[in-house]
């Protein structure tokens, strides 16, 4: 994270900060020959000096990264600008990838289906935004960690345990946020803090791209814990991290877009995860189906849903709405979702 909060004070921060919070010189200095040039003033007096976040990528620093009281390696404003970055990032981000997947993947066909909610996409919209600046402000001490040297994140591929391990990192790290995501989900569906913290994300039986990270913060923020800490553990290359980065939020919006294309046995893809948002107690696993056979809470997903014709047809939707609405008493005691008058005139008839 770094490399972001290095080109964002570069271009922004530095800026904002030199604004709000300006420098004055000390005394001292505008005595003893820097009084004709009050940047030259500011870069002796400071204690920061600038050190590339990547020897393959960096910004000369503008002057305006000397023009604040809080220089760039102070912790507050460090805090600060990494939960601005995410914050603002991720919004950016699931906006973007959200809504590519709603027009041209997610099959607007769901709209009619019985469990589909009234006015469903702008609520999902809606928790997302509430709650992205609280799952910001719970990340952002792991990002701060991070740039102030106690992870194992590196720059060269030459700083690797090993040269294989630059290749390596990618399955150890989908291994092991697989396998923590897994407990960290099924430990959320636990009676006791299941209505508090889950259930408002399976609100939505039926989900949208945009309910991707339509969370409780708390939630959010703990299905995300295993992500940030792995470098703390393992050594994670800096640009394999923000490329995994930007796949977890891919990932998590293709598992909600409804378009059942990995049929497989391994994959816990979109039609795995519809299969946990119909039927809450399965699939619970983020990648593969692994840990959801070892603790088994495996189910295979419906063949019909493989299926344009047969997914939304009359006969596979009457199976759903049967099934979902035993579960739903069982795991929630009521159902208290508010279904689109539409979709219940239709499920009546």
């Amino acid at each position: 994270m770094d490399i972001l909060l290095e080109l964002c004070d570069t271009f922004f921060f530095d800026y904002l900060y030199s604004a709000v919070l300006p420098a004055q010189p000390a005394p001292y200095l505008l005595q003893n020959g820097f009084g004709n040039s009050t940047i030259e003033a500011l870069k002796v007096a400071s204690s920061w000096q600038h050190t590339p976040s990547s020897k393959y990528l960096s910004w000369t620093p503008r002057d305006a990264a000397w023009m604040s009281q809080l220089p760039r390696d102070n912790a507050y404003r460090q805090f600060f600008s990494l939960f601005l970055i995410m914050w603002l990032l991720g919004a950016l981000l699931y906006f973007i990838v959200a809504t590519l997947s709603y027009i041209f993947i997610f099959d607007k066909t769901t709209f009619k289906h019985p469990k589909f909610l009234q006015n469903q996409v702008r609520m999902e919209i809606s928790q997302a935004v509430n709650s992205m600046p609280y799952m910001s402000a719970l990340t952002a001490p792991f990002f701060l960690a991070e740039v102030r040297g106690y992870s194992k994140l590196y720059d060269a591929p030459s700083e690797a345990p090993f040269p294989w391990y630059n290749l390596l990192q990618f399955p150890l790290f989908l291994l092991f946020t697989d396998c923590f995501v897994y407990f960290i989900h099924r430990s959320l569906h636990h009676p006791s803090v299941y209505k508090t913290l889950h259930k408002p994300h399976h609100k939505w039986i039926m989900p949208t791209p945009y309910a991707a990270i339509a969370f409780h913060p708390v939630d959010g923020w703990a299905q995300s814990i295993p992500y940030h800490v792995f470098p703390f553990i393992f050594p994670l290359q800096k640009f394999a991290y923000l490329a995994l980065f930007l796949f977890i939020q891919v990932w998590t919006v293709f598992i909600h877009d409804g378009e059942y294309v990995a049929n497989s046995p391994i994959i816990n893809g979109a039609a795995c995860h519809t299969m946990h948002h119909l039927y809450f107690n399965y699939n619970y696993g983020q990648y593969t189906t692994l840990w959801d056979r070892l603790g088994g809470s495996y189910r295979k997903p419906n063949e019909e849903l493989f299926s344009r014709e047969s997914k939304m047809g009359k006969k596979e939707w009457e199976r759903q709405v049967k099934e979902m609405e035993e579960k739903v008493l069982e795991v929630e005691g009521e159902d208290d979702r508010s279904y689109a008058p539409v979709r219940e005139e239709r499920k009546t008839k």
